[in-house]
């Protein structure tokens, strides 16, 4: 009965925005209205933890729709989000808690209330927006999504496509590959000369806001104790070819009653009741330079954080330096890519600083696809090749060599906070190794139609001496979902 009851479901949500565009289509207004549907099936296969199971399928539906409008210089949206989880297992989640939370379906069941089917609508966006001068200075204000790095859109094909999957999101993000995603409240601005046609184009963003419960917590109205600040100065320069931002950001978590995650003894990390409070500085840079038979690429990202972690000082630091040639005299201009990142990690639990790289409200899926891990306490060497055989057929292959920085420190997983109770990031002992995981996968693109794209993605890991000291039993993992994704309305989005 309830696998009829959730087939049932799913058969409603299907069709639910077919109905919406053809009563949409119908009507000549002023306005625009949107529709967004993803029906997303995921398998896993997380580090064996018998007697509990870490094999297991399960389906997420994601629907967004809403309403947009300009007059003169006004504009406005509302949308609203419904989503959808079924079949999430019961028993994904170990009694042991260095094995914790099974992949996540473990986080899913365990962050709404202990349930495998269940379903949520909410208010997803909902802002006023004021533009000055085009769109080079406007503000915002209500509820919206933000994705740091992404201030401006790149002209050049190659600074574009670097911008968004090599930079933008690392550390704020609407966690789109999740159900719920996230939101924020408060307000941003832009003030610039994006429209000027010299080439020599900047950007200063600001942004205040406010964290929305939501990503794997069904429900996303609630507002979280959880606030961030932003700014960020962009500037293009040699014709478009070269983008580089510098930026700060604060961030505050007032969530005095939930669980701080790091490597001190657990004794010690109830007793700390005091507020986070990060400071983070930095910038990036990304080079698109194109030879006769070649494009070559090259980015980079850094940054320092500093602060209070809740009784603890604190001090950390990531970078990253990669670099790609694409060959246009091949058809299908495959494209070669490697480079390192690194992230601090801390060597002494005992002492009163706290020296982990903290990611704060990031997408973590566009830069770790097996989901298994994130960028913090991480050294990642990677190499990954992208082909288009096909004019909308996108293919990438991913290698990674993990260790993590400090092997007195944790193996970190998740994207940040997501509701009240949970701190949104798991940490699993290291065992007192540092030599992590490697990692292959596959990731396949095809817009379908202009309304309709399928992906795939496929990642197997091969644990090491980390992870068999958490998973005796097993230390090898797969990972891998199918998606089909409908847009109508405004300007596609992209989850990836």
């Amino acid at each position: 009965m309830k696998q009829n009851r959730a087939l049932r479901l799913l058969s409603v949500l299907l069709c639910f925005p077919a109905l919406s565009f053809a009563q949409s289509k119908t009507k000549n207004r002023s306005y625009s209205i949107f529709v967004y549907y993803r029906i997303h099936p995921e398998a896993w296969q997380w580090f064996a933890a018998p007697p509990f199971t870490s094999s297991y399928a399960y389906a997420e539906s994601l629907l967004r729709f809403g309403v947009a409008q300009r007059i003169r210089r006004w504009d406005w949206e509302l949308e609203a989000s419904q989503v959808a989880l079924l079949d999430i297992p019961r028993d994904a989640i170990s009694s042991d808690a260095a094995q914790s939370q099974l992949g996540f379906g473990g986080t899913f069941y365990a962050a709404n209330n202990s349930q495998s089917n269940s379903a949520a609508l909410f208010l997803k966006q909902a802002f006023v927006r004021y533009s000055f001068s085009k769109d080079d200075k406007r503000v915002r204000i209500g509820r919206y999504e933000f994705f740091d790095g992404a201030e401006t859109t790149p002209k050049n094909a190659t600074v574009r496509w670097l911008q968004t999957y090599r930079v933008a999101q690392r550390l704020i993000g609407n966690f789109g590959l999740v159900n719920a995603q996230r939101s924020f409240d408060g307000f941003d601005g832009h003030y610039g000369n994006l429209s000027a046609g010299n080439g020599d184009n900047w950007d200063l963003t600001a942004m205040v806001s406010r964290a929305d419960q939501g990503a794997f917590a069904d429900n996303g109205n609630p507002e979280l104790n959880v606030d961030v600040q932003y700014l960020a100065y962009s500037r293009y320069a040699l014709h478009q070819h070269l983008l580089w931002r510098a930026f700060g950001i604060g961030y505050h978590d007032g969530r005095t009653g939930v669980l701080k995650v790091d490597n001190r003894p657990l004794a010690v990390r109830e007793a700390d009741r005091k507020n986070i409070r990060l400071g983070t500085y930095g910038g990036d840079f990304i080079a698109s330079m194109p030879a006769r038979k070649a494009n070559f690429d090259l980015v980079g990202w850094g940054l320092l954080q500093n602060g209070s972690w809740g009784e603890q000082q604190d001090r950390a630091y990531a970078w990253l330096l990669e670099g790609g040639a694409q060959l246009r005299h091949v058809p299908t201009e495959p494209w070669l890519r490697g480079g390192y990142s690194a992230t601090s990690g801390d060597n002494t639990p005992e002492n009163n600083r706290h020296s982990t790289f903290f990611m704060i409200l990031p997408s973590p899926y566009i830069y770790a696809r097996a989901l298994s891990y994130n960028m913090m306490n991480n050294k990642d060497g990677y190499v990954q090749l992208i082909d288009r055989p096909k004019k909308h057929l996108e293919l990438r292959a991913d290698l990674h060599w993990l260790r993590l920085s400090s092997s007195k420190d944790l193996w970190y997983q998740g994207g940040g906070a997501f509701n009240s109770t949970a701190f949104g990031y798991i940490g699993r002992p290291s065992g007192g190794y540092g030599s992590f995981a490697s990692i292959a996968d596959i990731t396949c693109y095809w817009q379908l139609t202009s309304r309709l794209s399928f992906n795939t993605y496929y990642s197997y890991t091969k644990g090491k001496s980390v992870v068999g000291s958490d998973y005796p039993s097993g230390r090898n993992g797969q990972y891998g979902f199918a998606e089909l994704i409908f847009q109508w309305g405004l300007p596609q989005r992209s989850d990836r």
